[in-house]
């Protein structure tokens, strides 16, 4: 079933256009993109850090459940610069066919983060509980951290490849 207004993804070697290529590389959004993916990466390794440790020795656990609420405002952050920088790139804010799996995944990523600020907040659930949710969202969040792990080198792989063509003699007839 297709839904009216919603693209297919496709699944073609071709990371970007060349037009696509020129908007990512002169955009300010990249550069947005390529300063917090690391930042949310450390506050990540930080805060599963703590919730291991709080998980398995009861030490720190206020430490542990607030460090979740500081990866879930990075992750905010990410997610709509990132939104942003795809619609500058590709006219559309989210599920652009080159980067529709990952949104996909950043859904579900983003829906286990906002559960888990809607419980803590609320104080529906034990500390131990809310830990175990925070570990479901790092999960998703490490399968999605991958998936545009490897759409980098794609996009990496891709560049030699167009430079490559773009000197070969051209033939005018």
């Amino acid at each position: 079933m297709v839904v009216k207004g919603f693209m297919q993804p496709t699944f073609s070697s071709v990371l970007y256009t060349p037009e696509q290529r020129v908007r990512r590389d002169n955009t300010k959004w990249t550069l947005v993109q390529g300063v917090l993916a690391p930042v949310q990466f450390g506050v990540f390794l930080v805060s599963l850090s703590l919730v291991l440790n709080s998980l398995k020795s009861g030490a720190h656990t206020d430490w542990a459940l607030i460090s979740v609420v500081i990866k879930t405002g990075v992750l905010y952050g990410i997610m709509v610069t990132g939104a942003i920088w795809e619609k500058v790139v590709f006219g559309q804010y989210l599920f652009a066919p080159a980067f529709f799996w990952e949104d996909v995944i950043s859904m579900v990523v983003l829906a286990l983060h906002t559960t888990y600020i809607w419980v803590w907040w609320e104080g529906l659930w034990s500390a131990e509980e809310l830990l175990i949710l925070a570990l479901a969202a790092y999960v998703t969040y490490a399968v999605n951290a991958a998936q545009y792990i490897r759409k980098l080198r794609l996009a990496r792989l891709q560049k030699p490849a167009e430079n490559h063509l773009s000197t070969q003699p051209q033939v005018s007839l």
